[in-house]
């Protein structure tokens, strides 16, 4: 009896050692246990983006550049972005060679234009002037007539027909040149308004040009922070840029009280975005800043960003509070809540396996072993993953393999909740 409680005692004692070799191996191996947790699950989509004024003052270049057939002008100068000005200071100067030369052609068209415009006005009245000079040599001649004919009522009828016929030649040549006259002032009077019409239209065109060049110093329409203008690729237009007929923004000048922050969600995510939602935002510049914001805008079709292969959705999100230190063009982290789901078991995804396509495990701690234990995956965040079936609030998971584990088989789900396993 003595013997078999001394042979009790060593197998316990044996049993006791190797429990605690395990723990020790476990410890070296740097096994990390995990429990499974019950609560609220989170879905998040987490992304980057970058911070722009709600609304903002564009600040244009001229605007007549395609009546003047510029196509596009180079910016000369421009003041430092982030530069605060007030209404009417002085912003940027564009490249004046190009309407140099087009002002200097209208000037040399608009002197020809007056030059011409002289020219008739002289020549008309000239003209005018020699005419109005024969009508009244055509005057006296017929008063002269009108003499002779009275004179000769004493003549030989042949005398008297012939002053009759001279005084006759006399009226209607006086009267001939009356409605030549009136043609002439009709004339002139033509001449005169295309030479006007012309010399209005090269003063017109040289007077916008004028305007036109006074409208290359950019001044501020309206006090703000300078920020300079995006393309559409989203390369920002300096010194040295050029800006377009069809679209002359040089710069921007951002309501610094109401900000938003532009992102892109891909195509697999954008299904979990909707208007409304709330989000938590960090901001790059400044880690130890918390915001709060919701989503304001989601866009219906997805665009091709550069130097990649799939397509992305622009998501505009309003910024809850007003500070002072957000500017444009900062980072921001947004983790876009996209769903609450209550009371659920979740675990940390690097719990989760595969085997094969369709089968997720975890190892699980078993006593002083460990099991392999399919488990049915739910909704996933970030960082966790809801567990529909397999496991229980509390139990512990490896978040490591640990050793000689690959050759166990996994112990699959008897009973799998009916919309999975009618799907399977």
């Amino acid at each position: 009896m003595k013997n078999k409680l001394i042979i009790g005692l060593g197998a316990l004692a044996v049993i006791l050692v190797a429990w605690l070799f395990m723990g020790d191996s476990n410890a070296e191996n740097g096994d990390i246990f995990v429990e499974a947790k019950r609560g609220t699950f989170t879905v998040e989509v987490t992304t980057t983006g970058e911070l722009e004024a709600q609304n903002s003052v564009k600040v244009m270049g001229p605007t007549g550049l395609r009546a003047a057939q510029m196509w596009q002008v180079k910016i000369e100068h421009l003041v430092e972005e982030g530069t605060v000005v007030q209404k009417g200071d002085y912003i940027g100067r564009l490249d004046q060679s190009e309407l140099s030369d087009k002002v200097q052609n209208r000037e040399t068209e608009l002197q020809q234009s007056l030059s011409k415009y002289t020219q008739t006005r002289l020549d008309t009245a000239l003209e005018l002037r020699a005419a109005r000079d024969e009508l009244v040599n055509l005057k006296y001649a017929v008063e002269e007539k009108e003499i002779i004919l009275s004179q000769s009522q004493y003549e030989p009828p042949a005398t008297i027909k012939q002053a009759e016929i001279d005084l006759a030649k006399a009226k209607r040549a006086l009267d001939q040149a009356v409605e030549n006259y009136k043609l002439k002032t009709q004339k002139a009077i033509a001449e005169m308004q295309e030479a006007a019409a012309r010399l209005a239209e090269d003063q017109g065109k040289f007077d916008f040009l004028d305007r036109l060049k006074q409208q290359f110093t950019i001044l501020a329409p309206e006090s703000g922070m300078v920020v300079y203008h995006r393309e559409w690729d989203g390369s920002k237009i300096g010194i040295g840029g050029t800006i377009r007929a069809w679209e002359p923004v040089v710069a921007t000048l951002p309501d610094l009280t109401s900000m938003i922050s532009r992102t892109y969600i891909n195509e697999v995510d954008i299904r979990s975005i909707k208007k409304g939602q709330q989000v938590n935002i960090g901001l790059d510049a400044f880690p130890d800043k918390s915001l709060s914001g919701k989503v304001v805008n989601v866009a219906n079709i997805g665009e091709q960003k550069p130097n990649s292969d799939s397509k992305v959705f622009e998501v505009k999100i309003l910024i809850n509070e007003s500070d002072t230190t957000l500017r444009p063009a900062m980072t921001t982290s947004n983790g876009i809540i996209a769903e609450m789901i209550p009371d659920v078991v979740y675990v940390p995804l690097e719990c989760i396996h595969s085997q094969g396509d369709s089968l997720s495990y975890v190892i699980k701690r078993d006593g002083l072993s460990y099991a392999k234990q399919e488990v049915i995956l739910g909704q996933i965040n970030t960082n966790e993953v809801v567990i529909e079936a397999g496991i229980e609030e509390g139990e512990l998971l490896y978040l490591s393999v640990p050793d000689g584990i690959e050759d166990q088989p996994v112990s699959q789900l008897k009973n799998k909740p009916q919309s999975i396993a009618t799907n399977n």
